[in-house]
């Protein structure tokens, strides 16, 4: 025991250096966005877990600006990809092109070829494109012709879409959402909030500049950290009861069988136990609190819960599912 007391010291000790980078990073992106405190908080923990994010919210919310400005804080390339029904495959990914003077074909690299991605209206793009983008995401490799070729670390998609309109787009299926980390819901902001957005970017060319904190190699370094906070496991049996909870309620006697048509993957029980680590590493601790289990787990299960239609039709959602697990199921 007293060794490991000593290893969860040290590792805490390196957290509160190897974060310090990550907490400026956070402190120049609120420069130019306001608000969204979680919105930006779950984006840095898609980056320090090395998993990929789908933000769903209406137009204007600031999730493009958001993106852009986590890759201009980061020593990384950034590529901004805007989905469209008339998008291909080949766009994405690249193609080869033939050289009329040797009869040989060369590869031109698509734009998926970047650090940090930002899928904008994915649901916008045919299954094909879609597929596309999510095996780079998974494979973290895409193949032209016959040759493969890996994609740079850091590797990051962030994909964004719009919730109340319908007509022309491509609804991402379930088992490609499930690819996706964490689901963030972005909402409007508050009234205080839309003063300073006022104050802050009612200019024709408004200040939008944000400080170089962070290269590639610190995002490598604090991710290897972040294998190594320490989880009780006490708090390993937490996350598994979640994921289990929402698949089969009777057994944690949740009266919400009739809601749930298919329960969370095996994914979820993986992404709650990175995405818990990568809280408590923003938190400056070198241990995981059930709390840190509780604050990823609305974005990482709201996706991977499928509801009935009876649930649909007494006007329930996921989030309710997720909300009645997190409230039943006992915490260590």
């Amino acid at each position: 025991m007293v060794t490991m007391e000593s290893d969860v010291k040290r590792i805490t000790d390196e957290v509160g250096n190897r974060s310090e980078p990550f907490r400026r990073l956070l402190e120049q992106m609120h420069r130019v966005i306001v608000g969204q405190d979680a919105l930006l908080h779950r984006m840095l923990i898609g980056l320090l877990s090395n998993g990929h994010l789908l933000l769903e919210g209406v137009p204007g919310l600031a999730k493009t600006m958001a993106v852009s400005c986590l890759a201009r804080g980061i020593r990384t390339r950034f590529q901004r990809l805007q989905f469209t029904p008339d998008l291909l495959p080949a766009d994405l990914i690249g193609t080869l092109i033939y050289k009329p003077n040797d009869g040989t074909f060369a590869v031109q690299k698509g734009p998926i070829f970047a650090n940090i991605i930002l899928a904008d209206e994915i649901n916008r793009a045919p299954a094909k494109v879609q597929s596309a983008l999510l095996e780079a995401m998974q494979e973290r490799q895409v193949t032209i012709g016959k040759e493969t070729h890996r994609l740079d670390e850091p590797f990051l998609v962030l994909a964004t879409q719009n919730p109340i309109e319908q007509e022309g787009t491509y609804p991402l299926p379930e088992a490609q959402v499930d690819r996706f980390m964490m689901k963030l819901l972005v909402s409007y902001p508050t009234k205080e909030q839309e003063r300073k957005i006022l104050d802050r970017m009612a200019f024709t060319k408004p200040d939008m500049d944000i400080d170089l904190v962070m290269e590639p190699a610190d995002i490598a370094a604090a991710r290897k950290l972040v294998d190594e906070i320490y989880i009780d496991d006490k708090v390993k049996d937490y996350i598994v009861d979640i994921t289990m909870a929402t698949r089969d309620p009777v057994a944690y006697q949740i009266p919400i069988a009739d809601w749930i048509q298919y329960g969370a993957s095996p994914r979820a029980t993986l992404a709650l136990t990175v995405g818990a680590r990568a809280s408590a590493f923003l938190a400056g601790r070198g241990y995981v609190t059930p709390q840190d289990v509780k604050t990823v787990a609305p974005d990482v299960l709201r996706h991977r819960v499928i509801i009935t239609y009876e649930a649909e039709a007494e006007e329930k959602t996921s989030e309710d599912v997720v909300k009645a697990v997190l409230d039943h199921v006992a915490v260590p």
